[in-house]
């Protein structure tokens, strides 16, 4: 796989890096921490003031050199060590500050565990036993003449554990973040975790970077098709923009199968010519949605701004609990359909059920256009 892409984070952020199976994610963080020894491999890793790798000026720091703190998947502790010797071993000095060791047990939860092995320890506690072992690695220790850069990576650490456990786990590392100002790089495929954990995503594919930012920014407002792709937009379609006064615009959304075309209106952020083809895609928590022949609701961001009312008839209703999976048709476009997870106890004060007629109020706000790419 070619590898062409590139990531910062600050110190005491939290980047999470997502994409696909094979997307580079796991070799960037490699390439952090000086495992990746790829053939004619380019580029530069920096940690604060220190270079840790440039191809150009030939600067190729080991492993053993760089303060990184390594997490994975599988937890890689020492089956023969106890798990004070595990802690232990991640020191970045030759020798444990045993005072630090002691308040990591304790902080994340292990303190009575010291001397058990990994094989005597639940799958959470032996995932605290590796981030307790990585944050040694990024702490200075007594003996260091002078502070240095460190950096924690995470690599997929908490979709080995149990969804209790995880939730725990969670906790601990948003509790971290408050007391350690290290930067730190969470690989995950979980959307939604990456929502709760992260200040910023980056999202990969095919080894290249294709956008970064808040994840709530990303999420809504991807750059291209394939972002909205990556990031699990189900509403995602085709059409043609028109300007019209300065800042807004209409929107065609064709159906092919019927011919018919309905128009919304949209911000224009002028970065599209008059007339040209885009792909756009629907910010679900914008929406509202109710009875047909009620009046227009509020729209839950509040603002005064124009809403798109699209009447709609509920085609399938599949109950998740809390959530129901909803599909809508336009009735003036029979061949599309719109996908929106609502809140069950609101389609019970709707009284409605498949078959029934709704409105979808979408503000202008709430439709986000790209740019169409052959």
């Amino acid at each position: 796989m070619r590898l062409n892409a590139e990531f910062d984070c600050e110190a005491g952020e939290l980047v999470a890096l997502l994409g696909p199976s094979g997307s580079g994610k796991t070799s960037l963080l490699r390439a952090v921490a000086g495992l990746l020894r790829a053939p004619g491999l380019t580029g530069s890793v920096q940690a604060g003031s220190e270079v840790w790798f440039d191809s150009a000026q030939g600067i190729h720091w080991t492993p053993q050199q760089r303060r990184v703190g390594l997490v994975f998947q599988s937890y890689a502790l020492f089956p023969h060590l106890s798990a004070l010797e595990n802690v232990a071993a991640g020191a970045s000095s030759e020798r444990a500050d045993d005072k630090k060791i002691k308040a990591l047990f304790e902080r994340l939860g292990l303190a009575g565990l010291e001397q058990r092995r990994p094989a005597q320890l639940s799958g959470g506690q032996q995932q605290r036993v590796a981030l307790a072992r990585a944050l040694m690695r990024v702490t200075p220790q007594d003996g260091d003449t002078s502070p240095r850069a460190g950096v924690l990576l995470l690599d997929e650490p908490f979709s080995a554990v149990d969804e209790p456990t995880r939730q725990t786990l969670y906790r601990e590392l948003a509790a971290l973040r408050k007391d350690v100002s290290t930067p730190m790089v969470l690989v995950t495929h979980d959307l939604s975790e990456a929502r709760r954990l992260a200040d910023r995503v980056v999202i990969l594919d095919a080894g290249e970077t294709l956008q970064s930012g808040p994840p709530a920014q990303v999420f809504a407002s991807p750059r291209n098709a394939r972002v909205a792709d990556l990031v699990g937009i189900q509403n995602h379609f085709k059409g043609q923009f028109f300007k019209q006064q300065p800042g807004w615009g209409l929107l065609r959304w064709a159906d092919e199968v019927s011919g018919a075309s309905l128009d919304l209106q949209v911000r224009d952020k002028n970065r599209l010519k008059d007339g040209a083809a885009v792909s756009w895609v629907l910010a679900g928590e914008e929406v509202d949605v109710g009875r047909a022949n009620e009046a227009l609701c509020l729209t839950p961001t509040g603002r005064d701004e124009p809403v798109n009312r699209i009447a709609c008839e509920l085609v399938d209703l599949l109950s998740l609990g809390e959530t129901s999976l909803c599909t809508l048709m336009p009735q003036a476009l029979p061949g599309q359909r719109l996908t929106l997870n609502l809140s069950s106890a609101h389609l019970r004060s709707l009284k409605v059920g498949v078959g029934s007629e709704v409105v979808v109020n979408l503000p202008a706000q709430g439709v986000h256009i790209m740019p169409q790419r052959n």
